[in-house]
C-alpha cells in the first residue's frame, strides 16, 4: 500500500509476493525473496568473491532469495583450492585455513591484541581498519599444527590453562 508515494512496511516487509532483487549473468532471479538483505558489507563479500550478483536497479527493495543468500555465505568463509582455474600461486596450507572475524570483537580487545604483539599502526585508526589491520598479522603468523594439537589434548588431559603452563609442559 502506498501512502504519499511511500511504501509501508508492510509492502517493504512482506516478501510473499517479492522476488529477489539480485541480477546473475543479466537475468533477474525469480526466486521468492526471502528476509535476508542485500546490504553494504554483504556488497563487498559478493565483490571480493568476484560473484558476478548485481542489484536489479528497478528493484523496489534489497531482499535476497535463499538460494543467492546461501551462495554468499558459502562462499564467505571458504578459501581457493590450489587446483581451482583462478589459481593465485597459494599453498596447500590455506585450503583449511578459517576465517577469524576479528571485527566482531571489542575495540579494547582488539588494542590489547595489538599491544601484546607490538603491531605497529597509524594513529587514529577506527574499529574497521584496526581489525583489518590485525587479521593481515594474525594470518601471518606461523602455526605448528601438530605442536599446537598435542599441546592442546596434553592441557586438556591434564585439566590445566595456560595459566598453569609455567614448567609443567615437557620440553619437545
Amino acid at each position: 500500500m502506498s501512502v504519499n508515494g511511500f511504501t509501508t512496511e508492510e509492502d517493504s516487509r512482506g516478501s510473499h509476493e517479492q522476488i529477489c532483487c539480485l541480477v546473475e549473468e543479466r537475468e533477474r532471479c525469480s526466486r521468492l525473496a526471502g528476509n535476508a538483505s542485500y546490504s553494504k558489507r554483504v556488497q563487498k563479500t559478493v565483490a571480493q568473491r568476484k560473484l558476478k550478483l548485481n542489484i536489479d536497479q528497478n528493484a523496489r527493495h534489497i531482499y535476497i532469495c535463499d538460494y543467492h543468500k546461501n551462495l554468499i555465505q558459502s562462499v564467505r568463509a571458504k578459501r581457493k583450492r590450489k587446483d581451482s582455474d583462478d589459481d593465485t600461486g597459494s599453498n596447500d596450507q590455506d585450503v583449511d585455513i578459517p576465517e577469524v572475524d576479528l571485527f566482531q570483537l571489542q575495540v579494547n580487545t582488539l588494542r590489547r591484541y595489538k599491544r601484546f604483539y607490538k603491531v605497529q599502526t597509524r594513529p587514529g585508526l577506527n574499529k574497521a581498519q584496526l581489525a583489518d589491520t590485525l587479521m593481515r598479522h594474525f594470518k601471518s603468523i606461523p602455526v605448528e599444527e601438530n605442536k599446537a594439537l598435542s599441546y592442546f589434548i596434553y592441557m586438556v588431559k591434564n585439566n590445566k590453562s595456560k595459566f598453569d603452563q609455567k614448567n609443567d609442559f615437557p620440553a619437545s
